[in-house]
């Protein structure tokens, strides 16, 4: 006789359902992980757009292509009519007129390759943009909440290439034997504005969401307004540098500790209006630019001191690191200075500022999304 059965007996099967976990996870894993991919190809184009750009400004190409062409300038003259066309409107500024007048086409053929190289470039930075994002987008890659970040790059790519015209466009007419440097302070700031961005959210795709959500939590509040002084500081120096950079300033005085012999340059405000000297005298930017060194280095040695006092072992690090960067830019830049900025030097001391610029960036990063170490792992 069969035994009778409690209606609270579960009844066995042969095979238990295997209960599969972190989907999700990994799907948001998966194109987290190739949308990082993509934007760290477009750091390493907007870097290399930067140096380029630096290239192009010491070469003193950047006024060699006279038109702006997004489309059609992207095939560069392919007979020598079509060269000789390009010189001829160069012909007509006065960099050639007042400047260059001994050129000859071989010598204007050496500039416009840097200028065209800097535009083409850029060129290539939008396609990779458009092209990925709209890949991503269709294929449903974009991480949850990402539309709008990625536009935002998309976007500031576009403004930087109506800034890059708007500053070659003021080197066209009159006297000008350059661009306006507080144009070319403008494009490269935002360019270094873009890099930022592209850089920080590289960091956040490095994590799962829910992984800084936890770690927003711990965040330091004091230490990441700390490290946001620090980020507003050297961006403040990138753009003196830029001035500098534009009217030649590096190389007018070429003494250190002094500038021309005493603590403030001969002449500081020789210029009229007052304000023009802040821009265009070349002993008061080279002043304004190693005070800002001074102070920002000063800054650097505070954002060091909060920065060991971490509970974030990861956090400490990333402050080091950043503040032994900048130290080797404060060296590099003295340096600069006392060997006449040669195009060497100066373009070192460009990407130094790079490298300085993301380091700061990843360490206000770590104050907000600090990385937890156990007992064990510290």
């Amino acid at each position: 006789m069969s035994q009778k059965r409690s209606i609270f007996e579960e009844v066995e099967t042969s095979e238990k359902p295997q209960v599969q976990t972190g989907v999700i996870d990994r799907a948001r894993r998966g194109s987290r992980g190739a949308v990082r991919v993509w934007l760290m190809v477009l750091f390493a184009l907007v870097f290399a757009m930067i140096l380029v750009g630096g290239m192009t400004r010491l070469t003193d190409s950047g006024l060699s292509i006279t038109e702006w062409k997004p489309v059609t300038g992207a095939i560069p003259p392919m007979s020598e009519a079509e060269w000789q066309s390009e010189f001829d409107k160069y012909q007509q500024i006065p960099e050639f007129r007042i400047q260059n007048a001994w050129m000859d086409l071989a010598d204007f053929k050496s500039i416009y390759w840097w200028e065209w190289g800097h535009r083409q470039l850029g060129r290539v930075i939008g396609l990779v943009w458009a092209l990925g994002f709209a890949g991503f987008l269709a294929l449903g890659k974009v991480p949850p909440g990402w539309n709008r970040r990625l536009l935002w790059i998309g976007a500031l790519g576009g403004l930087q290439g109506a800034i890059g015209w708007w500053m070659v466009s003021s080197g066209l007419e009159g006297t000008m034997l350059d661009v306006a440097s507080y144009r070319l302070a403008i494009h490269l700031g935002l360019a270094f504005v873009i890099l930022g961005f592209i850089a920080w959210y590289v960091f956040l795709l490095g994590r799962e969401e829910r992984d800084l959500m936890q770690a927003r939590r711990a965040g330091e509040k004091r230490l990441f307004g700390v490290s946001t002084g620090w980020m507003h500081f050297a961006f403040l120096q990138i753009l003196l540098g830029a001035l500098v950079a534009g009217i030649d300033a590096g190389r007018s005085y070429t003494d250190w500790p002094t500038i021309g012999g005493g603590f403030l340059p001969p002449d500081p405000l020789m210029l009229e209006p007052v304000w023009h000297n802040f821009l265009e005298n070349p002993g008061t930017v080279q002043f304004m630019h190693r005070m800002a060194g001074y102070a920002l280095f000063a800054y650097g040695i505070f954002a060091l001191i909060r920065g060991r006092r971490s509970s974030h072992p990861v956090t400490r690090s990333a402050f080091v690191v950043a503040f032994v960067a900048l130290l080797g830019q404060v060296c590099l830049g003295i340096y600069t200075v006392i060997t006449g900025a040669p195009w060497q030097v100066a373009i070192l001391h460009q990407c130094l500022a790079v490298v300085v610029w993301v380091l700061i960036l990843r360490a206000r990063y770590l104050s907000r999304y600090p990385v937890t170490t156990s007992i064990r792992g510290a």
